[in-house]
């Protein structure tokens, strides 16, 4: 089983023609709604990746917490540890121009409100996989890295978004997941030694006797143990919209772990998965189903 500790948004796209000067209103070409929050989306990923899997998060008693739950449930997702508030359901308003730059407000509500006593609601066991992310309160994170490992849990830790208190804590996950800037700064924060980005992740492996993996986009993802290290190439794709690829990765990659992969394949086939969410528009809705990632890994050889 896979447990997923996170946020659950809805997202509030408007297309614009350009983006506003502050103080200045301009008009829209279209406006859409689409389920998001990393938890959730890493959720989705894997479920569509073939796992079983258990949402704990929090939505608002309002009109959008069903959509924002929508295709978690169409996936079974279980959702029996999504508790409701008097918060608002957390929102991302996003205003994208016409030149594919955008503006983003995110509102946490509902996210703010999941405490460690939520964690109750994991059911953890041994041999579970916890994966988290830092959309939600820093202090439940943490607890949950160490409620995990006293379950005999596996934990993955995606380090998005960056925040620097997040480095006392970030040696705790059995795998952290950052992408290369997210990195680059908490390699700084935890004074990693090395000339370049691979040695400080050796570095961190060292220290910490755990796994890093750093995901570099169209350039693929490198991967540090305390006893090797591993470069896998992306697949050769023109992306379509970039949104939701980590995630996606993040979903595949710890689906791959329950299923007893071995690092390599379960970094492949994340990867290939992080790939195929960039060639439809939207996070959520281009998570791609197993099938295809499978077919994908086929042809590429």
């Amino acid at each position: 089983m896979i447990i997923v500790v996170g946020s659950i948004n809805l997202d509030l796209i408007a297309n614009v023609d350009r983006l506003p000067s502050p103080g200045e209103t301009v008009s829209g070409s279209s406006f859409t709604t689409a389920p998001g929050g990393k938890g959730a989306n890493q959720a989705l990923a894997a479920a569509r990746a073939g796992a079983q899997v258990r949402m704990v998060g929090a939505v608002g008693k309002d009109n959008f917490a069903p959509e924002a739950l929508a295709l978690l449930r169409e996936a079974k997702v279980d959702l029996s540890g999504v508790g409701e508030t008097f918060a608002s359901t957390g929102t991302a308003l996003i205003m994208v121009g016409d030149d594919g730059e955008n503006i983003i407000a995110v509102v946490p509500g509902a996210n703010a409100s999941v405490v460690p006593g939520d964690l109750s609601k994991a059911f953890l066991t041994k041999g579970d996989v916890v994966l988290l992310q830092h959309e939600i309160p820093l202090a439940t994170v943490d607890a949950a890295l160490d409620q995990a490992r006293v379950a005999g849990a596996i934990t993955v830790l995606n380090t998005a978004p960056f925040h620097g208190g997040a480095a006392a804590f970030l040696g705790k996950a059995d795998y952290a997941v950052a992408n290369e800037t997210e990195f680059d700064l908490y390699g700084e924060a935890l004074a990693l030694k090395g000339r370049d980005r691979a040695a400080r992740m050796r570095d961190y492996a060292s220290k910490t006797g755990r796994i890093i993996v750093v995901t570099l986009g169209g350039d693929g993802v490198m991967a540090a143990t305390p006893g090797e290290f591993l470069t896998l190439p992306a697949l050769q794709i023109t992306p379509v919209d970039t949104v939701g690829a980590g995630d996606t990765f993040c979903g595949y990659f710890a689906a791959g772990l329950s299923s007893g992969l071995t690092l390599e394949q379960a970094l492949a086939r994340a990867g290939a998965a992080g790939s195929l969410a960039c060639l439809k528009p939207g996070a959520q809705p281009a998570i791609p189903l197993a099938k295809d990632v499978d077919q994908a890994l086929q042809e590429a050889g």
